[in-house]
């Protein structure tokens, strides 16, 4: 991958920040609204970039695809839906945790021998 596109995704992704950073949230209509222009994200001042109904949200991907950047999914994050930066984490870096403990558990020491029950059994409550 070549040092230009890299440099084009991080500016890129500058520009993604700034548009969710500075958009205007209309509460009236539940949906959030481009401040300024921002031709290299293709989005126009006033055009609607979160709303809750009927409406297709901006995806970076196609950005990058746009500006015909190789490989844009090593510039994105996983999808939510199909579990996102936790369930990496969980299943390639806590789970080699797990195998260390589950070795150290191996070890297991002698049983002792069950205690005489209190009250021969029948619990805590006076009779």
């Amino acid at each position: 991958m070549s040092s230009s596109q890299k440099e084009t995704v991080e500016k890129l992704k500058v520009e993604w920040k700034r548009l969710w950073k500075e958009r205007f949230d209309d509460r009236t209509r539940a949906e959030g609204v481009a401040t300024t222009d921002f031709s290299s994200l293709y989005v126009d001042q006033g055009t609607v970039i979160h709303a809750t109904r009927d409406f297709k949200a901006l995806n970076f991907k196609e950005i990058l695809d746009r500006h015909q950047v190789e490989n844009p999914e090593k510039f994105i994050q996983p999808d939510t839906q199909v579990g996102g930066w936790n369930k990496f984490i969980k299943t390639e870096i806590t789970s080699k945790k797990q195998q260390k403990i589950k070795r150290a558990e191996s070890y297991i020491p002698e049983k002792k021998e069950p205690q005489q029950p209190k009250k021969g059994g029948r619990g805590w409550l006076h009779k």
